[in-house]
């Protein structure tokens, strides 16, 4: 257990969890000049904010707040990644209609105010713009420019030392044991705040697990994959295939999303039981991280079907058509999903939960904590 520096405990602000959520709280606490303390029950991270595509994703979030929060968000990772060091690997994204049944869903969204810059490109526009995606079963796709990249294993850890060397104190492998109004209790001593930010993650039972019953929070398993393409395979952006049209709730409250989900659950019926979408994004290595599939329960069993990793990989070589390609690592992420896309609580006086329960926290939670931190709401 790592010992607990007590000297100079006081601080305006402290953010329990050093995740994406708590170092954004922390980001945006730090940029208002505020104290900083951050605790973290493990010696670094290894949750979810690592366990991820690092692909902040703006295209097929909810409309209003959702949508909104990761077009804030994403800028503000623009800003900050250079600062604190961390590399974009790509921008945009590449949505590709298989189906004719795709093609109205993407063509709605463009009329919306959320499709304002995006862009449909039909086969031939594709095959100029880029061949590598352009198959002869790819009708067309939808490029959207706001979407980034970056590596979560090697950005989460880059983000705490820049914010550190901010001044912002971290805490690591300390766990909380309560959290009251302006004192927060750990392994070995007490921090004191004015104001107290709690972002667990997935933990939804420790501290305040009424709040998480409250917004009908259950937990939710991914898998992924990192796949080694041929030598030389590039992406330039991102890709999502149909499944991700009725997955994706900006998506999937189109018009236009029923008649293409009836016709997936004709054709792909086992990757939609296994909540199977395509994202595909590239590594600075060359490497393409893969995924996912979504299950969902109170609590995780540790097996993972092989059939969802033939599934996802089935539906990659169906809109890359690698040829060969090698699996050089699995792994699984755990987030927790509720009735809403996030939420803020205030569970005592100037103690705040905040809690992305939609998997969307590299894409939405730099956004969130400015509205938990500066009482801001972004229009819905």
């Amino acid at each position: 257990m790592a010992q607990l520096d007590t000297s100079e405990s006081t601080s305006d602000v402290v953010v329990v969890g050093a995740g994406i959520v708590g170092l954004a709280c922390a980001l945006v606490a730090v940029e208002q000049g505020l104290r900083v303390q951050v605790v973290e029950r493990e010696s670094f991270c290894t949750g979810a904010s690592i366990r991820n595509f690092g692909f902040v994703t703006v295209t097929g979030q909810g409309s209003g707040a959702t949508w909104n929060r990761a077009r804030r968000t994403r800028d503000i990772w623009a800003r900050v990644a250079p600062q604190a060091g961390i590399r974009i690997d790509h921008t945009g994204l590449y949505l590709l209609a298989q189906r004719a049944e795709a093609e109205p869903v993407l063509h709605e969204l463009l009329c919306r105010p959320e499709g304002a810059a995006l862009q449909w490109l039909d086969s031939p526009d594709l095959r100029r713009r880029a061949p590598h995606l352009a198959h002869a079963h790819v009708r067309g796709a939808l490029y959207s420019p706001h979407e980034l990249r970056i590596e979560p294993r090697f950005a989460i850890e880059r983000l705490r030392t820049w914010l550190a060397a901010r001044g912002v104190r971290f805490h690591m492998g300390q766990a909380v044991h309560r959290v009251e109004t302006g004192r927060v209790a750990l392994d070995g001593g007490t921090l004191q705040g004015e104001r107290v930010v709690v972002c667990p993650g997935p933990d939804i039972r420790t501290l305040f697990p009424q709040t998480f019953v409250r917004y009908q929070t259950q937990l939710c398993q991914l898998q992924m994959l990192r796949v080694r393409p041929p030598a030389g395979y590039r992406l330039d952006a991102g890709v999502m295939s149909d499944l991700s049209l009725v997955r994706y709730r900006g998506f999937a409250e189109l018009p236009g999303a029923r008649r293409l989900e009836d016709r997936l659950r004709q054709e792909m019926s086992r990757e939609l039981q296994h909540g199977i979408h395509l994202i595909v994004v590239q590594s600075a290595d060359g490497s393409l991280v893969v995924g996912d599939s979504h299950q969902y329960g109170s609590s995780m069993p540790p097996f993972v079907p092989a059939q969802a990793e033939e599934l996802i990989l089935g539906e990659m070589q169906r809109m890359l058509c690698l040829g060969h390609y090698q699996v050089e690592e699995r792994w699984t992420g755990l987030y927790p999903s509720g009735a809403q896309d996030a939420f803020i609580e205030t569970v005592l006086p100037g103690v705040q939960v905040l809690s992305v329960t939609s998997g969307t926290g590299m894409s939405t939670a730099f956004a969130l904590a400015e509205e938990c931190l500066q009482g801001e709401r972004i229009a819905t």
